[in-house]
């Protein structure tokens, strides 16, 4: 017999049962005639005894042990699926001599594992900007700069970078605020006109220089013109220097150009303006840089995307189902507004998203069968995703939290 001592525990093996697995370890211990080659395979080798040691985990090799008994790899539940993995390798054990029940849970516990593993290491690149400790050391004004960093990126640094967090998202609502006014019939004068601007003003230079201590303090600036967050910062600046270089475009074509293919392009210009004036419904973005509901809520619809996406099929689906049922129910009908598949697309999604405008009713008893089958469709529809997304949210929102708080 093999006398095998695994982590101080004594196993024994006849080397005919052994050598049925001439691949794995010991079945390589029972074949091989070379003293050498065997010392090879343990980590050690008592002469008097005649036992070979092994410094491996005793519990997962008893498994092992009863696997050269019975010929089958038996998997417990209460396995970490890692270090199993690890040991059944060392001793040259493949999976597929388990059970195909214990194979089938073992995979899907790995699966859950490496996913989660997965996670956690996106979680903590998604942290990295508010925990991680910038280096600095041996850069040009290193002390200065992470200073710096510290004020206008870690608001848990000191009382004056919370200071400056609190007025970044105060101006961020004051922006949104004053675009919002300057849409209102009573603040076109030229008063109110005026003091809307005034304000666009104020906020868009303390963005600027917010972005640019930002930008100055950074220490890779690589790294902070790929980050998720300086790029929604860059668009929260940009439409106002864009908005300042259309209109001056403007005042030219309209002092040195009267031809009406320029008035056309003038008009073009003006709408083009107006476009660039929306984006500046983006900064409310900012918000999330120190929100940690809104970093958690954007980390999920990432981490769900394929369950979102496959959301979005099936409703597209519906859509299409439905729209061509109700069309071929309705289309004869006097005065009908399913004249066609494309114009129902709109009943079939009001009625998916169980909103119901009424705007587009059916008039025949079909017509309300299809219409039933449609708003029962999209009730079993969106309570699909809501616990997936929900447990995923408050999962993330927990360990963001708690990260803060070690912060």
């Amino acid at each position: 017999v093999l006398n095998i001592n695994v982590g101080g525990k004594m196993f024994q093996i006849a080397y005919k049962v052994a050598a049925q697995y001439p691949i794995t370890r010991l079945g390589k211990l029972a074949l091989y005639t070379d003293p050498m080659k065997k010392l090879q395979l343990c980590d050690d080798y008592s002469v008097q005894e005649n036992e070979y040691f092994f410094d491996r985990d005793p519990s997962i090799f008893h498994y092992i042990f009863q696997f050269y008994h019975s010929g089958v790899l038996w998997v417990m539940d209460e396995m970490c699926p890692s270090n199993f993995v690890e040991e059944i390798e060392y001793w040259g054990i493949h999976l597929k001599y388990s059970q195909r029940c214990c194979r089938i849970l073992f995979e899907e516990k790995q699966d859950e594992l490496n996913e989660y593993l997965k996670i956690q290491k996106e979680l903590e690149a998604e942290l990295e900007p508010l925990g991680s400790v910038e280096q600095f050391e041996g850069k040009f004004l290193g002390r200065f700069r992470k200073m710096i960093w510290n004020l206008i990126e870690n608001p848990y640094s000191s009382v004056p970078a919370k200071i400056i967090a609190v007025m970044s998202s105060i101006f961020v609502l004051i922006s949104i605020v004053g675009m919002t006014l300057s849409t209102v019939e009573e603040m076109k004068h030229k008063t109110g006109k005026m003091c809307i601007e005034q304000l666009e003003v104020v906020c868009a230079i303390f963005f600027t220089s917010e972005y640019l201590m930002r930008l100055i303090a950074s220490s890779s600036f690589k790294k902070f013109l790929r980050a998720a967050f300086n790029a929604v910062d860059l668009v929260a600046i940009l439409p106002f220097y864009i908005q300042i270089l259309f209109e001056n475009l403007d005042e030219g074509e309209m002092l040195y150009h009267e031809e009406l293919h320029k008035v056309e392009n003038v008009s073009k210009l003006g709408k083009v303006l107006k476009l660039i004036k929306l984006m500046r419904i983006f900064r409310i973005l900012k918000l999330a840089r120190h929100s940690t509901g809104l970093r958690a809520f954007g980390f999920t619809i990432r981490q769900c995307y394929q369950q979102v996406c496959c959301l979005l099929l099936f409703i597209a689906m519906g859509v299409f189902t439905f729209s061509a049922l109700m069309h071929s129910v309705e289309h004869d009908v006097p005065g009908t507004n399913f004249t066609s598949i494309p114009y129902a697309w709109w009943w079939a999604a009001v009625s998916l998203s169980t909103v119901g405008y009424g705007d587009s009713v059916p008039d025949t008893v079909l017509g309300r069968v299809v219409a039933f089958g449609c708003i029962s469709f999209g009730i079993i529809l969106n309570g699909m995703p809501i616990s997936i997304l929900y447990n995923k949210f408050s999962d993330y929102y927990a360990k963001l939290k708690a990260h803060e708080n070690e912060t």
